[in-house]
């Protein structure tokens, strides 16, 4: 199978380099505004570099990946699949929710597979919850717990551009949430402030948030996010049922513990979400594979990036007025 890269930025390299390793799939071209970048990925993958229009137009290749600004993902999902070719696409397709509309309207126009990047459904642990949680295990599902907090908080100039914390950090959850549930969340209450850095409430956005979200039959999820977690990187995810609780807690540096007349202590978490989450991305690019071929349906699909993003301006919203917010993504 012969694929693509659009973007070699530092979720591309993760992308480009799990495809050289890959036995059913082959890098074949790389684009990349930065030159440099592009050249370097292509050397060390044995990809060639090639203009995103050249890899767009190439009817030889299977699919594309998408790895660049957030602002040129729709464009390019619709110039892909108007090629034939399969799409995956690192989150978010856009930030407005009705340009997303229009663009998966143009990929089911093209009947062309599309997958979005929400990674984590991938992590064994995270998976490995939710097929138990199916199973029945935990029993009918009450209550569902997700902490995401980062080591540091990003640039200023980034949070700018990112869309806010609700659409840029806590996405990844609304679809964590919505992987675990299996039902949709009707309301939506969000809480934001400023406490990690000032620049980031100058700017216009929050960096400690609190999310609380209620399903049509009652089930309630919470979320909480942090820009700075001084521990490292903090993932946990937590479901409360009827017959018990599943629980995934953070992955360390090391197993090693030490005990002593102090108590135990263990080596720090993994302090980077591209080390705590590599086996996440391997897996889902194995999943993309699958979807090519025909074996499997892209999952998570176009429309679960639209309904994350549904939730996420939601939750935007509820923070700016401090009332809970009513959505209706089963119409979708």
């Amino acid at each position: 199978m012969r694929m693509g890269l659009l973007g070699a930025g530092r979720i591309g390299r993760i992308h480009g380099q799990n495809l050289a390793a890959s036995r059913d799939a082959a890098l074949v071209s790389v684009a990349d505004a930065v030159p440099e970048a592009a050249m370097r990925l292509a050397a060390e993958t044995g990809a060639a570099v090639a203009s995103l229009d050249a890899i767009l137009a190439d009817r030889t290749l299977d699919a594309v990946l998408i790895c660049t600004p957030t602002d040129t993902h729709a464009e390019l999902i619709e110039a892909a699949v108007a090629s034939g070719k399969a799409v995956f696409c690192e989150k978010p397709v856009d930030l407005d929710a009705g340009r997303i509309r229009r663009c998966l309207d143009a990929v089911a126009r093209a009947g062309k597979p599309l997958m979005m990047g929400f990674n984590r459904r991938f992590d064994p642990s995270f998976a490995g919850l939710e097929r138990r949680l199916r199973a029945g295990e935990a029993g009918a599902v009450e209550l569902v717990s997700v902490i995401s907090r980062d080591p540091a908080p990003p640039p200023v100039d980034y949070v700018r551009r990112s869309g806010g914390l609700f659409r840029d950090m806590m996405i990844h959850d609304f679809d964590m949430v919505r992987f675990l549930l299996a039902e949709e969340p009707v309301e939506v209450f969000a809480l934001g402030a400023a406490l990690v850095d000032p620049a980031i409430g100058a700017a216009g956005d929050v960096d400690t948030a609190a999310v609380l979200l209620r399903t049509g039959s009652g089930r309630i999820a919470q979320i909480s996010n942090s820009r700075r977690a001084s521990y490292g990187y903090d993932q946990r995810v937590e479901v409360h049922g009827s017959k018990g609780m599943l629980r995934a807690g953070n992955i360390h540096q090391t197993t090693v513990e030490i005990a002593t007349a102090a108590g135990f202590r263990a080596d720090p978490v993994q302090n980077f979400f591209l080390e705590r989450y590599a086996s996440a991305y391997r897996a889902e690019l194995n999943a993309f594979i699958a979807a090519v071929k025909g074996e499997a349906p892209p999952s998570p699909s176009g429309e679960d990036g639209l309904k994350a993003q549904i939730l996420a301006d939601a939750a935007t919203e509820s923070a700016r007025s401090g009332r809970p917010v009513t959505v209706d993504l089963a119409a979708l």
